[in-house]
C-alpha cells in the first residue's frame, strides 16, 4: 500500500444520505438540561417594607447615592432624605450611624449646592436627634467639621460656619468638649502664623490677621463672622461651666455677706422634733472645695492637651493667642481709623465687630474666675493687657452708634449723597458696658490712684446712664447695677458711693418700669442696704438715699396691692429683713402706713395670697405701737374671714407677746 492511499485512509469523508440523521461526533456535548423556578418571599418583602419618597427612593438608595460623582445626583439625594426623614421619623432611629456618617462627609464638598442642602438637612435632624443618641459619632461629626473649618477653599470655610450654628444650638455641650482643637481652628479662620527669621527663636509662635481677596465679604465681615461664632462658643463653655456665677449683680463674689434664700420655720411643728433644719443648705451658700479633681469627659479621657479652656495653663496659652489678634480688629474698626473727624462716633459694622472684641475677652474673663488661683489670673490680665486696654479701648470712651442716611430730597445736606446722623437708640449701651465691666475687673482697692483717670469717666458714664435710664432693658440694667456694684467696693468711701446710690434711686423713682428692671434695682438696694449694715460704724456711714428708699417701700406696698403680687412679696421680704434690724427710718413708715396694709376690705393683707398674709402678720410684731384703730382692723379681717383661722391664731399669739 502506497503513502497516498494511506493518507486517503485515514481522512476518509463520511457521506450522509438524504433523510437519515447526522450521526453524533464522539465528542459532542449535551446541551439538554431541566428548569425549576425558585422563590424566596422573604427576601423579595425586605426591600419592599422599607418606606419610599415621592421618587420611589428607600433609605439605602438615598444613601447610595451620596457617593456619585454628579453634584446633582448628591444634591437629589439629600432632598430626598429630608423628604423621607420627615414622612418617616423612625427610619432615623434605625440608621441613624449611616445617615450621620454620609451627611458629615458632604461638609467639604466641592459644589455650594451640595454643602447647602446638607446644613439644611443636619438643621432638620438636629430637631430630631437628642444629644445622647448622637454622642457615640459626634466624633466623626467634630472632625468633619474641624476639616472644614481648615479647609484650603474659602466657600468650605463659610459654609462650615454654618455647620457650627447648627451644633451650638443644638448640641453645645458636645461641642464644647472638643475645644482644644475647634479654638485653633477659630484662630487660622483670621489669622496666620508669622515666619519671619526673627521669629523663629522664639519659644512662642507669633499670629497676625490674614487678609484673603478672594472672599465674596470684605476682611472685616469675615472677621465678624468668625468672632461671633466664636463668642456662641465661649458662651456655651461659659454656660456649660457650673462654678462660673451669672454676670450682673450676681457675678462678684461677697463671701459671707451674699444674700440668704430664707426657710419658713413652724416653731410648734419644731419644738416636736418634727421639722429637721439644715442651716448650711439654706445659707444661700455654697460650700467650696480646695480640690483640683475633675470629672472624666464623657467624649473621651482627656490627657493635659485635651482639657481645653478647663486647665488654668491651656487658657492662659489662648488668651496669648487671641488677645492680639482681638486688638488688631478693634484698631482697625476704631474711630480713629474709619473716620478721624468723627471722634468717638461707630459705623454699624465697626459696632458690631468691637462688641464682638469686647465680648470674647469678656467671657475669657469670667473663665478665668472659675479656677482656684484668681487673684492670680487677675494679676497677670493686668500686668499683661492693662495698658493696651486704656491705650486702645478707654481712647474714645464712651462710643455712640452713627447711623448712614440716604435722602432722596434736597435737604441741608446739599451735595452730601450721605448725612451722618446721631443714632437715638440705646444698641451702642451694650458696647461701652461691656467695656466699662472688663475695664473695671482690672482695678481694685489698692490700685486706685493709679486708676483714677478712667474710672472717672467709667464713674461718670454710669452715672449719667442711670439718670437717663427709661429706655433701658433688663440686660442692660443688670450690667449697668454689676458695674455700680464693682466700683463702690473698689471705693467704699461715702462721697464716692453716694453718687451711685444716687443715680439708681433715680431710675428707680421712674414709672412704667418693666417688671425684670424692677426686681433688679430691689435686688441691688437689698444688698447694698445688708452690706451698710455689716459695717462696725454703722450710724456715721448710713446713706441718705438708702434710707430715703427704705422709707418709701411701705407706701409702695399699699399702694401696689394686688396688680402685682411677685412684686409685693419682693417688698414684704425686704421690709421684713429691714424691720428685723430695727431700721429706725423703715419703721416709722411702716407704722404711719399700717392702717392702710391691714385695712379689712381693700387693704394689702387681704388682697395678696395666704403666705403673703402670713408674712405682713409677723411684720405686726416689728410694730413701733399698737394703736386702737389699728387693732380694730386687725380684728375685722378676723371677724369678717379674711384670713384663715389658724392665721388669725398666729396674729392673737404676736399680739400677746407684745
Amino acid at each position: 500500500m502506497t503513502k497516498k492511499r494511506k493518507h486517503q485512509e485515514d481522512f476518509q469523508k463520511v457521506k450522509l444520505k438524504v433523510g437519515k440523521k447526522k450521526p453524533k461526533l464522539e465528542n459532542a456535548t449535551d446541551t439538554t438540561f431541566k428548569t425549576k423556578a425558585i422563590q424566596i418571599p422573604e427576601q423579595l418583602k425586605e426591600d419592599g417594607m422599607l418606606p419610599t419618597q415621592n421618587r420611589k427612593l428607600n433609605i439605602k438608595d438615598l444613601l447610595s447615592q451620596m457617593h456619585h460623582y454628579s453634584p446633582g445626583v448628591k444634591h437629589n439625594a439629600l432632598l430626598g432624605l429630608k423628604d423621607l426623614l420627615s414622612q418617616y421619623p423612625f427610619v432615623i432611629d434605625a440608621h441613624l450611624s449611616n445617615i450621620i456618617s454620609e451627611v458629615a462627609a458632604v461638609f467639604t464638598d466641592k459644589d455650594s449646592g451640595v454643602r447647602g442642602a446638607a446644613v439644611h438637612l443636619l438643621q432638620f435632624l438636629a430637631s430630631k436627634i437628642r444629644a445622647e443618641q448622637i454622642a457615640p459619632f459626634f466624633p466623626l461629626v467634630s472632625a468633619h467639621l474641624s476639616s472644614a473649618m481648615t479647609h484650603i477653599s474659602e466657600g468650605i470655610q463659610e459654609d462650615s460656619l454654618k455647620v457650627l450654628d447648627v451644633l451650638l444650638e443644638a448640641y453645645p455641650a458636645l461641642l464644647t468638649d472638643r475645644s482644644s482643637i475647634l479654638l485653633k481652628n477659630f484662630v487660622e479662620l483670621i489669622s496666620h502664623q508669622q515666619l519671619s527669621k526673627r521669629l523663629k527663636s522664639r519659644e512662642k509662635l507669633s499670629w497676625m490677621l490674614s487678609v484673603n481677596p478672594n472672599r465674596r465679604v470684605t476682611s472685616q465681615q469675615w472677621r465678624l463672622n468668625v468672632l461671633t461664632r466664636l463668642k456662641k462658643f465661649l458662651q456655651a463653655v461659659v454656660d456649660g461651666s457650673s462654678e462660673i456665677e451669672d454676670e450682673g449683680l450676681q457675678e462678684q463674689k461677697d463671701g459671707p455677706h451674699s444674700v440668704r434664700n430664707p426657710i419658713c420655720i413652724s416653731w410648734k411643728v419644731h419644738a416636736n422634733n418634727q421639722q429637721h433644719i439644715q442651716l448650711f443648705e439654706n445659707g444661700g451658700l455654697r460650700p467650696k472645695i480646695n480640690s483640683t479633681f475633675r470629672l472624666r469627659s464623657l467624649a473621651s479621657v482627656m490627657d493635659s492637651a485635651e482639657k481645653g479652656l478647663s486647665s488654668a495653663e491651656n487658657l492662659k496659652g489662648f488668651i496669648e493667642i487671641i488677645i492680639p489678634l482681638l486688638i488688631e480688629c478693634w484698631i482697625e474698626a476704631s474711630p480713629a481709623q474709619s473716620a478721624p473727624i468723627l471722634g468717638n462716633l461707630l459705623e454699624s459694622e465697626s459696632q458690631q465687630l468691637m462688641q464682638q472684641v469686647l465680648s470674647i475677652i469678656h467671657l475669657l474673663w469670667k473663665l478665668t474666675k472659675r479656677h482656684d488661683e484668681t487673684y492670680k489670673m487677675e494679676l497677670w490680665l493686668r500686668m499683661n493687657y492693662l495698658v493696651d486696654f486704656k491705650h486702645h479701648f478707654m481712647r474714645h470712651f464712651p462710643y455712640s452708634l452713627q447711623e448712614t442716611v440716604k435722602h432722596k430730597k434736597k435737604d441741608s445736606c446739599k451735595g452730601n449723597k450721605y448725612c451722618m446722623t446721631s443714632s437715638n437708640s440705646v444698641d451702642h449701651l451694650l458696647l461701652n458696658l461691656t467695656l466699662c465691666d472688663i475695664m473695671v475687673s482690672l482695678a481694685s482697692t489698692s490700685t486706685l490712684q493709679m486708676d483714677s483717670g478712667w474710672l472717672d469717666m467709667i464713674r461718670k458714664f454710669v452715672t449719667d446712664t442711670l439718670q437717663d435710664g427709661s429706655k433701658l432693658n433688663s440686660k442692660q440694667v443688670n450690667r449697668l447695677l454689676g458695674v455700680t456694684w464693682r466700683l463702690m467696693q473698689i471705693q467704699q468711701n461715702k462721697v464716692a458711693t453716694e453718687p451711685l446710690i444716687k443715680a439708681v434711686y433715680t431710675l428707680y423713682q421712674q414709672r412704667n418700669l418693666l417688671f425684670p428692671v424692677r426686681t433688679l434695682l430691689l435686688k441691688f438696694f437689698s444688698r447694698v442696704y445688708q452690706k451698710e449694715d455689716l459695717r462696725t460704724q454703722r450710724i456715721r456711714s448710713r446713706s441718705k438715699v438708702l434710707s430715703r428708699w427704705l422709707a418709701g417701700l411701705p407706701q409702695q406696698l399699699a399702694l401696689l396691692g394686688l396688680r402685682n403680687p411677685e412684686l409685693s412679696n419682693q417688698l414684704i421680704d425686704i421690709i421684713h429683713s429691714a424691720a428685723s434690724r430695727s431700721n429706725k427710718e423703715l419703721l416709722q413708715s411702716l407704722q404711719a402706713t399700717a392702717a392702710r396694709i391691714y385695712d379689712p376690705l381693700d387693704g394689702t393683707l387681704v388682697l395678696l395670697p395666704a403666705e403673703a398674709q402670713r408674712r405682713l402678720v409677723q411684720l405686726v410684731y416689728f410694730l413701733p405701737c399698737l394703736p386702737a384703730s389699728l387693732l380694730a382692723c386687725l380684728s375685722r379681717c378676723c371677724i369678717m374671714g379674711r384670713m384663715s383661722s389658724e392665721l388669725a391664731a398666729t396674729l392673737i399669739g404676736i399680739l400677746h407677746m407684745r
